[in-house]
């Protein structure tokens, strides 16, 4: 990442190019080392003018999470085209590729320093109970009610994703398409009743 010539933007531009300017950075370390300065020499500004948009490095480094976290829902919207489980793996396939390419970034805000920040732990569970909504939209629960038991199961699954991926990531004895079937096979598993899993995975699944 180098240095980008300095050109004149509106306050909105500007704030926008340092926040992906932090997203990408976050994509290749953790959190906590991203460097205000950095990103300030990086945009051509002073360090100075960065604080002119962001009050702190914190609130500098929220927007940062909150910019990333909106752009991994973005890269996890479901293709209505596909049937419920080609629908599930195709997710999966595009949630692992995700954050294997954002590996350092990824691993920092789920278990380094940020997981401890209200804020930011406020952010990821936005991210969890919009992917859970997701998930129970495109589930066929062939007219049933969505019960608090399939609700806490399926945010239950959501947590086994996450934590089943932070440890792949650590030590990947498993191949990547093992993982994403590891991830599709368990929601029918853990989360819904024998009838709703049948709908699910359906003759895609066979």
């Amino acid at each position: 990442m180098g240095v980008v010539k300095r050109i004149r933007l509106d306050p909105a531009q500007r704030r926008d190019q340092l926040l992906e300017l932090g997203v990408k950075m976050l994509s290749l370390r953790g959190l906590e080392q991203i460097s205000v300065d950095e990103i300030a020499k990086m945009a051509g500004i002073s360090r100075g003018l960065l604080f002119h948009y962001f009050p702190s490095k914190r609130d500098f480094h929220v927007e940062i999470v909150r910019h990333s976290s909106n752009e991994l829902l973005q890269q996890l919207l479901p293709n209505p085209e596909l049937g419920p489980f080609d629908m599930l793996t195709d997710v999966m396939n595009r949630y692992v590729d995700y954050v294997t390419e954002h590996r350092d970034g990824y691993v920092s805000l789920l278990r380094g320093p940020a997981s401890g920040d209200p804020e930011m732990r406020s952010i990821a569970e936005e991210n969890r109970s919009v992917l859970v909504e997701r998930i129970l939209s495109n589930v066929p629960l062939g007219g049933a009610d969505v019960t608090p038991r399939i609700r806490l199961a399926v945010r239950g699954w959501i947590a086994f994703v996450e934590e089943a991926t932070l440890s792949w990531l650590n030590d990947p004895q498993l191949a990547r398409e093992e993982l994403v079937d590891l991830h599709v096979s368990s929601l029918p598993a853990v989360a819904l009743g024998p009838e709703i899993a049948a709908a699910l995975l359906g003759p895609s699944a066979s």
